[in-house]
């Protein structure tokens, strides 16, 4: 194992919040004077077949805790996976079937491998425990946990005032993910910043049951290729671990020059401080190749880098453009704006006046004649972000090019 502070210095990297820094500090160096590694755990239920690159960022850092020869557990919520997270949600989630949840969990297994050692990982279900529990242990284990404590989260809170269901067995989550700290002997927990409050709860129940707390460690939540909102297939702006290669390239090359930095943070190893010195074009393919690398292999990466640089390097896109259109942040606030300088596609198109109207935009998006930087997008309401002085390259149909660029 590495020194404590190199381990600390790796392990911090791109986390929001240690709790508590110096418990993290006294057990990595129990961990190596007793040459005991520490037991890191972290959570995922299963409750759609196909991960992203987001789910990754919990992955990323179990990986960090191998490397340094600790044990890491890669826990697959079956149980919790039938309650459901209640986690951000405005209403009861719809709850799983036992089999759609063990149908996830395969795919899982299968797409974690690409990140960690699956000789050294440790996966768990925690129907294992759970499943075994009698009506009397689960009573037992609620009575550690106060309904007002329970009603402190911001979700339960904003659904209770708001006069919205709480179902009584979603109470339940946060204990039982809480307890898997318990019966796994946990050292450390990873979870995303929205996990705060179930990861605490696993720091309780581990004093009530005579344990160690463990170390909790937050996440940030990455966001997707518009670089707006989080990482979802709902929102679309995601990147399938399952994506092909050049699909994924593809999305990656069309992410902004500052979230590609958050990208080489929270899910490479790479120095930053490489990156940021190569030009931005070089670093975000150098990105793209490593990522795809990851998931389809060396040579997968390396034939979609040089397909991509065939493709918009060889000057397809036209050196004059039928019209460069010049945005401003009036012209942004004038359409769908979310958060920043973002816009919603088919308004985009619109806004180049190469087309009839807003209608138009929309159905040729939906037909497969937009491309974005040399990807097709066919979801008119994909918000497209652009930073100051930033240009994107529109080809639409055929035969038409844009250039579009945000000016102060």
């Amino acid at each position: 194992m590495k020194d404590v502070n190199q381990q600390i210095d790796l392990i911090r990297r791109g986390a929001v919040e240690v709790i508590q820094p110096a418990e993290l500090e006294a057990k990595l160096k129990r961990a190596l004077t007793e040459g005991r590694p520490l037991r890191v755990k972290a959570g995922f239920d299963p409750t759609a077949p196909d991960l992203h690159l987001g789910h990754t960022v919990l992955i990323h850092k179990l990986k960090h805790f191998q490397d340094l020869g600790h044990q890491v557990i890669f826990l697959i919520g079956d149980f919790t996976g039938m309650i459901g997270d209640p986690t951000g949600v405005s209403e009861t989630r719809r709850a799983l079937t036992k089999e759609q949840v063990l149908e996830n969990a395969k795919t899982y297994q299968r797409q974690i491998f690409k990140i960690l050692d699956p000789v050294k990982t440790l996966v768990e279900f925690n129907s294992r425990w759970m499943g075994e529990m009698t009506a009397e242990g689960l009573i037992q284990l609620a009575a550690h946990y106060r309904v007002a404590r329970m009603m402190e989260r911001d979700d339960f809170h904003k659904r209770y005032q708001e006069q919205k269901p709480i179902s009584v067995h979603e109470f339940l989550y946060p204990l039982v993910q809480g307890y898997d700290s318990v019966a796994l002997k946990a050292d450390v927990e990873l979870g995303g910043t929205d996990q705060k409050f179930n990861l605490l709860v696993g720091r309780e129940l581990q004093r009530d049951y005579g344990q160690e707390s463990q170390v909790v460690i937050t996440m940030p939540l990455l966001e997707g290729t518009d670089g707006v909102k989080k990482m979802s297939k709902s929102v679309g702006n995601y990147i399938a671990l399952e994506d092909k290669p050049g699909e994924m390239f593809g999305k990656l090359m069309s992410i902004s020059d500052t979230l590609m930095y958050r990208y080489y943070e929270l899910l490479t190893t790479e120095d930053l401080g490489h990156a940021k010195s190569l030009h931005p074009m070089e670093a975000k393919q150098a990105l793209a190749e490593l990522i795809v690398a990851r998931y389809h292999g060396t040579d997968a990466g390396k034939q979609a880098r040089a397909e991509f640089q065939q493709k918009f390097q060889a000057k397809e896109f036209p050196d004059q453009p039928d019209i460069v259109r010049r945005l401003t942040h009036e012209d942004m606030s004038e359409v769908d704006v979310v958060e920043g300088c973002s816009i919603k596609l088919a308004k985009l198109i619109a806004k180049t006046g190469l087309i009839a109207s807003g209608s138009e935009a929309r159905r040729l998006i939906i037909q497969g004649g937009i491309e974005v930087d040399g990807i097709k997008e066919t979801n008119p309401d994909k918000l497209i972000a652009f930073e100051l002085n930033q240009q994107r390259r529109l080809k639409i149909g055929k035969k038409k090019f844009a250039i579009a660029e945000l000016r102060s």
